[in-house]
């Protein structure tokens, strides 16, 4: 039975992270990265994933020019899985295909569009019915409060004199 972390972040760049089980984690189960999984598997309502990247238990990254699920040792310049410190420098590393396996610990993916996560998650309103709403009100009651203090600022004047 797969059961494995689903990591998800927005353009924003807030992430939240989810755990999947059962037939959840199903829909995950023979995709590889890059693919589109729909968003309902972990909570986001029309919302669409895409697979970005991920690892398995031991840390082994999954790397996109690997093909399959299995591990492979590749001679490293550097990118997914190695950051070398000098130049020229290479170094052997195992790492993980590109596709999700009952191995996989974690899955990283992306919402695809510009819908923030708290806004599908219901946490947050949409910017954009917000801004529209409050706008048009805050312009009328500046409009009131600056009419009625020009008002009031002609009563102190004339009391004044």
């Amino acid at each position: 039975m797969a059961e494995f972390k689903v990591v998800v972040s927005d353009e924003t760049g807030h992430t939240r992270q989810f755990e999947v089980d059962e037939q959840d984690a199903n829909r995950f189960l023979g995709r590889n990265l890059g693919n589109e999984v729909d968003g309902n598997a972990v909570g986001l309502d029309g919302a669409t994933l895409e697979l970005t990247g991920g690892s398995d238990d031991a840390g082994r990254p999954m790397r996109e020019d690997v093909s399959g699920s299995d591990l492979k040792e590749l001679l490293l310049e550097g990118g997914v899985g190695y950051e070398p410190t000098r130049d020229g420098e290479r170094k052997r590393i195992t790492v993980r295909g590109r596709q999700v396996s009952d191995e996989t610990a974690q899955v990283n993916a992306a919402v695809v569009g510009e819908t923030p996560i708290a806004v599908l998650l219901g946490e947050e309103e949409p910017e954009d019915a917000d801004d529209d709403g409050d706008s048009d009100v805050d312009a009328d009651e500046a409009t009131d409060t600056d009419a009625g203090s020009e008002e009031n600022n002609d009563d102190d004047i004339a009391d004044a004199e």
